[in-house]
């Protein structure tokens, strides 16, 4: 059995800086996907789901915080429905710009008759680019408290444009939406 926490990206990713203007800003395309699983369990006092998954079949439990104000309301055969999305933006940093590191975060109540939610983050950090591989061809990120980020690059070009040591700043922002719905009979 998987233990989840939280919904786990699958970003696919095209890494690219900007071309001319050290502080243009280039988005990285996200991704959006989408899961879903039947309720077949609920522990109540530990406030653990646990779901069967509609794409594999396999069993996953997702723990839900205190202040989910609906849990009670979920019962076993209800279908659980997340989308995750997500989406980076890159700034190269001109010298001497100061080094920034914050999150964000905020929690909106779904309104529909059943439970849901939408949990969105976002955080913006610099980082330092650690290492280029042309060959692969990649590129490598260290940031504060030993934070790591490598990434293939679609557009070997942008590579070019970059080099060891230069500082970028992160903008990621994350949200996952969950839905819960009663099953057709």
């Amino acid at each position: 059995m998987k233990r989840l926490i939280a919904v786990f990206p699958l970003v696919v990713l095209a890494l690219a800086l900007a071309a001319s203007a050290p502080a243009q800003i280039k988005q990285i395309p996200g991704d959006t996907v989408t899961a879903s699983g039947t309720v077949e369990a609920i522990d109540h006092t530990s406030r653990v789901l646990t779901l069967k998954s509609d794409q594999d079949g396999e069993f996953v439990t997702l723990d839900i915080p205190a202040d989910a104000k609906r849990f009670d309301e979920i019962k076993v055969g209800d279908k659980v429905t997340a989308r995750y999305y997500d989406n980076v933006t890159v700034r190269l940093k001109k010298p001497g710009e100061k080094a920034v590191n914050a999150r964000e975060a905020a929690v909106t109540p779904g309104s529909g008759p059943k439970p849901g939610a939408t949990v969105a983050a976002q955080r913006t950090m610099t980082a330092t680019i650690e290492a280029i591989d042309p060959k692969v061809p990649s590129i490598t990120f260290k940031g504060p408290k030993g934070w790591k980020y490598s990434r293939r690059v679609l557009d070997k070009n942008v590579l070019k444009q970059v080099k060891v040591g230069d500082q970028v700043d992160f903008t990621w922002t994350e949200a996952v939406t969950l839905e819960v719905s009663t099953p057709k009979k």
